[in-house]
């Protein structure tokens, strides 16, 4: 018998105990972050239709939300406010009555420390022309412009308490700009992650909802990377770790496994992986339609991600997960 017909595979398949024994790749709370929003103006959650299951919160849910998610045991949250009034220039991003900053202390009053507390820090749900920038006389977004009102922010965020701040608009030399702004004001502790490698995916539309994007009629192809490229997304992520990122994210992450992998085979610092309300979305809607398992499709998913390389993974099945990962211990 030749030695490939005596290693049979299949041995180490037989029962699931033999499987979870052998399985390559794990899944843990701590390594999952629940995206939560907050919008002003409202008196009770508010469903968003097509990400089933996700509100925009109040600020009295969102600290009830960030609670119950620190005892999960799941890693951390990222916040989005959604504010009731918008301005060409973003004003509410770094006012600190601003609905983000007051959600933002009201979680770190909850939960002080015993989960990270994160921030998103862009301009798209504050603007109400929807880029994640400021625009310039011609209407495109000003490089420039856009990193003094990110520096105005990250200071906003980190004296409203924020653990880490979550650099998502694609701006060059956002890391080093936030960074320096920090520092300067002494908020050297507190931690960045540089959206890295962001795509201009069309797998963002529900999000859109759930911030009430005011971007229409136009779309953020010039800051955003090209789905074609796969190089450049291993460029983004060495500029931003040369600028002193402490963590990375991928997104989004399950149509970009690849270049999840390139990264994480490169990263020294941790590297994360956002799983899109779109993403999301297409399990919700097969699962609904009775097309697929929606248990087994979810931890498949969230699995693959882990497996490409990611070392945290946001995901709005955060909290699902991890109570399943408790009824399996």
């Amino acid at each position: 018998m030749t030695s490939e017909l005596a290693a049979r595979p299949r041995r180490m398949r037989r029962t699931p105990a033999l499987r979870r024994l052998v399985a390559e790749t794990r899944l843990h709370p701590a390594e999952l972050i629940l995206p939560v929003f907050v919008r002003e103006g409202i008196d009770a959650p508010r469903p968003i239709t097509s990400m089933p299951g996700v509100v925009q919160h109040t600020v009295d849910t969102l600290r009830r939300a960030v609670v119950e998610a620190a005892e999960a045991g799941i890693g951390g949250v990222m916040l989005f406010g959604v504010p009731e009034v918008r301005d060409a220039r973003g004003s509410a991003v770094d006012d600190p009555d601003g609905i983000l900053n007051v959600a933002l202390r009201a979680a770190i009053d909850e939960v002080g420390t015993d989960i990270v507390v994160q921030t998103d820090l862009c301009l798209d749900e504050f603007t109400d022309h929807g880029h994640c920038g400021v625009l310039d006389a011609a209407g495109v977004v000003d490089n420039d412009q856009t990193l003094e009102r990110y520096r105005s922010a990250a200071v906003a965020q980190a004296e409203a308490g924020a653990h880490l701040l979550g650099l998502s608009g694609m701006m060059d030399g956002q890391v080093a700009a936030v960074r320096d702004a920090l520092d300067a004001a002494g908020h050297q502790d507190t931690g960045l992650i540089a959206y890295a490698a962001k795509y201009a995916s069309a797998f963002y539309g529900p999000f859109r909802e759930a911030v009430d994007s005011q971007l229409v009629g136009g779309d953020r192809r010039t800051y955003q990377q090209d789905p074609a490229n796969r190089r450049e997304g291993l460029r983004e992520v060495r500029m931003d770790l040369a600028e002193g990122a402490d963590a990375v994210i991928v997104k989004p992450a399950m149509s970009y496994l690849d270049v999840l992998s390139d990264v994480a085979a490169e990263s020294l610092v941790p590297v994360w992986a956002y799983q899109v309300s779109g993403e999301a979305a297409m399990i919700e809607a097969a699962a609904a339609n009775g097309w697929i398992d929606r248990r087994r499709v979810i931890e498949e998913a969230v699995t693959s991600i882990k497996r490409a390389g990611a070392d945290a993974i946001l995901t709005y099945f955060a909290m699902e997960l991890a109570g399943w990962m408790r009824e399996e211990r």
